[in-house]
């Protein structure tokens, strides 16, 4: 998995064009559009290079508004809004063919000691105690359809083990709750930063899926149309990608052809790290 994660590392590694002005990379993996945790992680960085590496980024809303073009370079446009005592604001713009295809508005803050609680992190079995991406994708190749084989076959990044594998082997309507343990594939860096970007590229993983549990649809249905429309992530805690971290998801609502999702991710010893909410489209196809 080295490979993948040395991918992950190029990707994140934005080439300063000018002053605010930065270039990423997609990897060709073969998806018709790039991935929205890519281009979190990716305008994450963009915003962290106008920083002073004092300030953490502590939270971040952001629009999809065009899907990616992965055979061509996003330019990342930085605007510096606010350079205050303790906080700084940075708004991204990815840019595309001409137009605007995601903005972020990031939130950077001096560390500060203060108040502190948690609620506490849900009891699930260990992530040694679940199938590996390897034996999943074992489980699947005979009942599951193509392209899910063919995602689960796939390296990558960021390795997934959900704590229930209903999802994957039937269309039993289940509750909208979804466990899900993630780490690294393989050591990451030292610098905090990096751990920041990768955590929001993993936070776009598996949340759209979850608002599909009550109906016994997945992302792979080709009968609906998915995509995230939003994402909003609060760092709350700073940790080390390459250890278990468990993203605890719930639904409450679909509607309007929308799903609306949250997440909180806890590190292995159960410090709740981030929380995460998205509103994704789930359009359903005419016949």
């Amino acid at each position: 998995m080295t490979n993948a994660v040395d991918e992950l590392l190029r990707t994140l590694d934005l080439e300063k064009l000018e002053e605010n002005l930065f270039r990423g990379l997609s990897p060709q993996v073969g998806w018709q559009r790039v991935f929205g945790g890519q281009v979190v992680a990716q305008a994450i960085v963009a915003a962290q290079r106008t920083v002073e590496p004092d300030r953490r980024i502590h939270s971040l809303h952001g629009y999809f508004m065009r899907p990616g073009d992965p055979s061509v370079p996003i330019i990342y446009s930085a605007d510096r809004i606010r350079d205050g005592g303790s906080f700084t604001t940075r708004r991204i713009v990815a840019l595309q063919h001409g137009h605007a295809i995601f903005s972020l508005a990031a939130s950077f803050h001096l560390r500060e000691d203060g108040l502190e609680h948690q609620v506490a992190m849900p009891t699930v079995p260990t992530p040694e105690s679940l199938p590996s991406e390897a034996e999943l994708a074992e489980k699947l190749i005979h009942v599951a359809p193509e392209n899910v084989r063919r995602y689960w076959q796939r390296k990558r990044a960021i390795e997934l083990r959900p704590v229930d594998l209903t999802h994957y082997f039937s269309a039993k309507k289940l509750a909208p709750v979804q466990y899900v343990w993630f780490r690294s594939s393989s050591p990451l860096p030292d610098d905090p930063s990096i751990h920041e970007a990768a955590l929001g590229y993993a936070s776009d993983m598996t949340l759209l899926d979850t608002s599909l549990f009550p109906h016994g649809r997945a992302v792979f249905d080709p009968k609906i149309q998915v995509a995230s429309l939003d994402h909003a992530l609060w760092f709350h805690r700073p940790s080390r990608l390459e250890d278990w971290h468990l993203y605890a998801q719930d639904s409450p609502s679909s509607s309007g052809a929308r799903g609306f999702t949250r997440g909180s991710i806890f590190s292995r010893d159960g410090r709740l790290v981030a929380s995460v909410a998205q509103e994704g489209l789930i359009r359903l196809r005419r016949e």
